[in-house]
């Protein structure tokens, strides 16, 4: 009985298996950042860090310290409870 190839097996399972397809890392966006912009009144500067849908993106997307990245967080917070974001 022949061996099955590679190829046999990832049309059994319907598509490419995880190890041969290769990754392509997510673009980080270029944004120009002062700690003394970080304010929870700077909206232009808070939304750059907001999906359309109003999600807060994650660090490993924007490319910020952990610490930083706190700090967006409870600005982004905040200008929602004074309803000055969505």
């Amino acid at each position: 009985m022949p061996r099955k190839t590679n190829t046999e097996k990832s049309d059994r399972r319907g598509g490419k298996s995880r190890t041969t397809e290769a990754r392509t890392p997510r673009p980080k966006p270029k944004i120009d950042f002062t700690e003394d912009a970080l304010d929870f009144k700077n909206i232009n500067l808070l939304r750059q860090f907001v999906t359309d849908q109003g999600r807060i993106l994650p660090r490993k997307y924007t490319g910020l310290p952990a610490h930083y990245q706190r700090r967006m967080t409870t600005a982004i917070k905040r200008a929602r409870q004074m309803l000055l974001m969505k």
